[in-house]
């Protein structure tokens, strides 16, 4: 491999400019399983569509770190979707598969997915992170848990080229507050040429285990295309299973995809009973109102370490969790079981400069790092939204005003329907909702 490394260098440190981040793609974090016994697990024992990442840094040269891993990519593979996912990367970095520069991605902070089948071949891959300085290292002031372990979590993954590509869901009352509705949307993809029939289902248990509902759908994607079923089951029984402060119930949902009769993927669900929304000035639950009682808090480098932290929170009478930046995926998962709420927040801190208004003062009035700001909340939005937790977003830290900033809250707004943005650093400006 190290012939292939120092060429990789090179076209690092060449090539690096010409990176467009077009191969990133903005969903829910998941990868899917092949068995329905090792998704209602969560655990992975013989999976030949999934492996872990976990790059070695093999050279140093001006500041920057090249790190890299060479993975065997089997046959299948060529012929399905293959995905890279990075998390814990430690620091600004262009990501290189096979001499192709694919991205340049400045927040590292942010776990972050890419597509790489274009670039990917049978047999020996490699991939190569350049590990480098940021180039808007001004919106990141706050400091970054660096007890985690480099790349922890971080994997490659394949699915079928007709496969689930994401999915959104929630279970809400209905419309006489008796019942509940599972509104739930499965996105569905075939990445091949030609039209293609698949199945897409899900069946739903209540948080006792008992089964509640169950489907399936048949359609036919035309080559290249994307669908989406939407599924709006009536739930009964849900209003003894309420999720919010001090309860937790959980109903455990399991989405599925079929081709010709056989089962392709699995992809294991949560999800509580309510709904977040904010009507006029207040955030409203079960048509009463939320009372917020925040506690910033970033998990540490462990899931148990970070339970136990996140118990004693609830314990102090706290009930809504702020963190300073997108956090682990298991983070959202403990603060649903625990029935903490969630003001889910973007990577964008720089308070130094945040009482500067003027163009070009504080980095949120820099229209050049409009896009910046607008992929950190994008990342932020489209990972966490799907967690009962989130009751709120944040387009970031305090951060001061400006463009950046009204961008970000009109972006957002556009296509969250439902949960208030609250942002500090809007100082009694517009683009900030505000909750009593």
């Amino acid at each position: 491999m190290k012939n292939s490394i120092l060429t990789l260098i090179f076209i690092c440190c060449f090539a690096a400019t010409q990176a467009q981040n077009g191969n990133r793609i903005y969903r829910t974090e998941f990868a899917p399983y092949a068995t329905r016994h090792e998704a209602e697990a969560r655990k992975r024992t013989n999976d030949e569509f999934y492996r872990p990442f976990t790059p070695k840094v093999f050279a140093t040269e001006g500041g920057v770190a090249f790190s890299g891993q060479e993975i065997d990519v089997p046959y299948p593979w060529t012929d399905g979707n293959v995905y890279l996912h990075l998390e814990n990367v430690g620091s600004s970095y262009t990501l290189t598969v096979n001499n192709v520069v694919i991205a340049q991605v400045e927040d590292y902070v942010t776990p972050a997915d890419f597509f790489i089948s274009p670039n990917i071949k049978q047999g020996q891959n490699a991939i190569i992170l350049e590990l480098r300085k940021g180039e808007a290292s001004q919106i990141e002031e706050v400091q970054f848990d660096s007890t985690r372990v480099p790349f922890e979590n971080s994997y490659l993954f394949c699915q079928n080229k007709r496969s689930i590509l994401d999915y959104t869901i929630e279970l809400v009352p209905d419309s006489t507050r008796k019942f509940g509705v599972l509104n739930l949307d499965i996105i569905a993809q075939n990445s091949y040429n030609y039209q293609e029939p698949i199945s897409v289902g899900y069946d739903i248990y209540s948080p006792e285990g008992k089964l509640l509902d169950f489907n399936i759908v048949e359609r036919t994607l035309q080559g290249r295309s994307v669908d989406t079923v939407r599924l709006k089951p009536f739930i009964y029984h849900t209003n003894t299973n309420q999720w919010g402060e001090g309860v937790a119930p959980l109903y455990k949902v399991m989405l599925f995809l079929k081709r010709d009769g056989a089962y392709k993927e699995y992809i294991p669900l949560t999800v509580g009973f309510g709904k977040s929304e904010l009507k006029g000035d207040k955030l409203i639950r079960f048509d009463e109102e939320i009372t917020l009682t925040k506690q910033k808090y970033n998990a540490t480098s462990d899931r148990k370490t970070a339970l136990a932290d996140l118990k004693k929170i609830k314990a102090s009478g706290k009930n809504t969790i702020c963190p300073d930046y997108p956090q682990p995926y298991w983070f959202y998962e403990i603060c649903d079981q625990l029935g903490l709420y969630v003001i889910d927040c973007a990577n964008i801190n720089a308070p130094t400069k945040s009482d500067d208004r003027r163009v070009g003062g504080t980095p949120s009035n820099v229209v050049r790092l409009k896009n910046e700001y607008l992929e950190r909340i994008k990342a932020m939005y489209y990972r966490s939204r799907n967690h009962s937790c989130v009751v709120a977003f944040s387009i970031g830290g305090e951060s001061g005003n400006g463009y950046n900033m009204y961008k970000g809250y009109q972006w957002l707004k556009s296509i969250e329907k439902s949960r208030p943005i609250i942002y500090i650093g809007a100082d009694g400006e517009w683009n900030s909702d505000k909750v009593e």
